[in-house]
């Protein structure tokens, strides 16, 4: 009875093997080759369009909010799609590689045929998940698309920019703003509009507020190097929210001038010292003048008299477009589909804690050396750094920094170190006086970790390519006595010499 049974449970998974084999073959089948292929196809057609659309749209002032929301919608499915287009890349190429396994007999029961039916299975299971994510995309990008021709008349109305971005999509990402198109526009058009004619109205100020490394200064930065903005403020000056008084250094500069004031806050400030400084810039400059406030306290708000910008993390699929056109450089990604699907490894891991900090830091480094071993090895490393921080304090590493809490990197540095290396975020620019430290750039301690000093050190993790040219530095300790780290950018002002 009981050699019945097993006879018959050998039979059943047999039949079940043969069953998935026979359903992984069609997968496998021309004909399931070419569907994908011209869905490939199809989307490439799209993105064409909308990319360029966008494109137009990023070389225009657009101040109609139905305008701005259709650009948004655009470049979502935009995004979509372009990762879709990447997943179905990645198939097509794992379906070459599997062609020749999918036409094996399978006459003979060998004892992988447990580990191949698994394999199989993972498959289907995987491609059945990429086919409706795909076929959603293309539905979407296909909407954006049909009802775009309204859009895009209404664009050629739109004033025109003094400058165009270059068209290397890497040069656009590395020197200009990556996405937040709408987000873009609305500062824009902030700064742009015309102020009261009221002598004695104060300036208006608009808060950006948004989480630790999602981009604020970035998207100041972009906008405020706009030709137009330039000329329209005679000074723009970058202020540390701790420290208002020093506004009262830039009187001269600013004594009856149009002067654009950004002020960073990393804590609250008191109403009392707000109106102190908000009541010397509306005596000081002219009615022209305007003030953005950058934090990620949704509190400071309160000091706006215009809506505020919310800046939220980038979707997956702007992350992955961003971070993988960062990676690859000037390298085509078709040509190293392996490297590709380590690229979407990291993007997944950076996109938990939205920090674009992190992206660029890490695409900086492995644009360095296109190995796919290298590749690996990194993202295991960065994998082994989250899952240490989660299991010791339940949270990603960047949101750890966003609450200034202490961080474990020892993984990230493979060296034979003693003690730990741990860093922890500082709320006060008083660290900065620690400038006597030595400095590592985060790449060179990636690549050689017998760089590292001993002891206290200060790790450039990454400087931004735009004005204000911001420097993430942190101070890292290896002892058990852990001091702070600043995240600090290098604060600037523009005068206009004309």
């Amino acid at each position: 009875m009981q050699s019945m049974k097993s006879a018959i449970a050998a039979v059943a998974g047999e039949l079940v093997s043969r069953f998935i084999s026979f359903a992984f073959s069609r997968y496998c089948s021309s004909s399931s080759y070419e569907g994908l292929e011209e869905k490939r196809e199809r989307l490439r057609h799209l993105l064409m369009r909308a990319h360029t659309v966008v494109e137009e749209a990023d070389a225009r002032y657009i101040t109609n909010s139905g305008m701005l929301m259709q650009l948004k919608l655009l470049s979502e499915a935009m995004y979509q799609g372009y990762h879709a287009l990447d997943t179905l890349t990645f198939q097509l190429h794992d379906n070459e590689e599997d062609s020749t396994n999918c036409m094996v007999s399978d006459s003979s029961i060998s004892l992988c045929s447990a580990t191949r039916f698994k394999r199989e299975r993972r498959v289907l299971a995987s491609a059945k998940k990429d086919k409706v994510h795909a076929d959603a995309a293309l539905d979407n990008l296909e909407t954006a698309v049909a009802n775009i021709s309204e859009f895009v008349a209404l664009l050629c109305g739109c004033d025109e920019r003094l400058s165009r971005r270059p068209y290397d999509a890497y040069l656009y990402i590395g020197n200009f703003m990556f996405g937040r198109h709408a987000k873009n526009q609305k500062l824009l058009n902030f700064l742009l509009q015309h102020s009261p004619s009221d002598d004695l109205a104060p300036p208006p100020v608009l808060p950006i507020i948004g989480a630790l490394g999602v981009g604020k200064k970035t998207l100041v930065a972009h906008v405020c190097a706009d030709e137009r903005v330039r000329s329209k403020f005679a000074s723009i000056l970058h202020l540390n929210g701790e420290n208002l008084q020093n506004i009262v250094d830039h009187e001269k500069a600013m004594l009856g001038m149009s002067s654009l004031v950004v002020v960073e806050f990393v804590s609250d400030v008191d109403d009392m010292k707000w109106n102190e400084f908000y009541s010397f810039v509306t005596r000081t400059a002219s009615t022209r003048s305007k003030v953005i406030i950058i934090s990620k306290l949704g509190k400071l708000a309160r000091f706006g008299s215009v809506r505020p910008i919310f800046l939220d993390a980038l979707s997956y699929e702007e992350l992955w477009y961003l971070f993988k056109n960062l990676a690859f450089g000037s390298a085509d990604p078709a040509e190293h589909p392996r490297l590709v699907h380590i690229a979407e490894g990291f993007a997944k891991e950076f996109h938990q804690g939205g920090s674009l900090v992190t992206a660029n830091a890490f695409a900086d480094v492995l644009r360095s050396s296109l190995n796919a071993q290298f590749w690996l090895s990194t993202l295991n490393k960065c994998r082994k750094v989250m899952e240490k921080n989660l299991f010791a304090y339940g949270q990603h590493p960047n949101l750890l920094f966003d609450q200034g809490r202490e961080v474990d990197i020892t993984d990230l540095v493979s060296s034979p170190a003693i003690n730990p290396i741990r860093i922890l975020p500082c709320t006060t620019s008083r660290a900065l006086a620690k400038t006597e430290l030595p400095k590592v750039a985060f790449g060179e301690l990636l690549l050689d970790p017998s760089v590292r000093p001993k002891g206290e050190f200060r790790l450039l993790t990454w400087e931004s390519r735009l004005p204000t040219y911001t420097s993430f530095i942190q101070a890292l300790f290896s002892s058990q006595k852990f001091s702070r780290f600043s995240v600090t950018s290098n604060l600037w002002s523009y005068e206009n010499k004309n």
